[in-house]
């Protein structure tokens, strides 16, 4: 009789694999350089929510350390670009896409309070450093605009994070009023959205956010 052998891999359990060996390649080569970098996108909604895979990685980073980033890919065979110099650059490895973003949706940059508040969670055996949830809410609901909603097939899941994350999370609301200067607008719309569907948010930052408005 033979011996049994360990059943090959599907094919979305191989591409599932080939992911986590990018990703892992990806914290390393980072790491090394010491720069300051958040997970943001797919994998922070996954290891916050914990409802979806993405087949792509996001790291929020400094403008000042895009050269620094993309070198260290370069390094471990990344083939890499200067997709858009003022925001983005991205690398590529076995059909995954690395985006090392500067500038995300509505001018925000990564800084020092941000990337103190970033959480380490472990995500598929692996400790990783996200966005916090009250950022991802902030980025994610500044992600929607005129040509997402009409040609962006994103825009179901962008919603459902950022309504996940208000039933999931009991959020800093100062720190978000503090944030929603830069599009308060856009914020106080998904607040008062998660409001008609029964979502707890404070009738107070509402209230803050209409003045935050007045005072534009």
């Amino acid at each position: 009789m033979s011996t049994p052998t360990t059943p090959p891999l599907t094919l979305v359990e191989s591409d599932n694999e080939v992911f986590y060996e990018v990703l892992d390649e990806v914290l390393a080569a980072i790491g090394e350089t010491g720069v300051k970098y958040i997970l943001m996108g797919g994998i922070a909604s996954t290891a916050l929510i914990g409802h979806r895979f993405t087949h792509d990685i996001d790291l929020f980073i400094r403008p000042e350390d895009g050269e620094v980033a993309l070198a260290a890919l370069a390094a471990r065979g990344f083939e890499t670009e200067r997709t858009f110099p003022a925001w983005l650059y991205k690398g590529y490895k076995h059909n995954v896409m690395v985006d090392l973003i500067f500038k995300s949706s509505g001018e925000v940059m990564m800084d020092d309070e941000m990337f103190g508040r970033a959480r380490t969670i472990d995500y598929h055996g692996r400790e990783v450093r996200v966005l916090s949830p009250e950022d991802l809410f902030f980025i994610k609901a500044l992600a929607f605009s005129e040509h997402t909603l009409t040609m962006d097939p994103r825009v179901l899941r962008h919603l459902n994070d950022v309504l996940a994350i208000l039933r999931t999370y009991d959020l800093e609301w100062d720190y978000i009023v503090k944030r929603s200067r830069m599009g308060p607008r856009r914020i106080l719309s998904m607040l008062l959205f998660a409001q008609s569907i029964d979502l707890l948010v404070p009738d107070r930052v509402v209230k803050q956010l209409v003045h935050l408005l007045e005072l534009c």
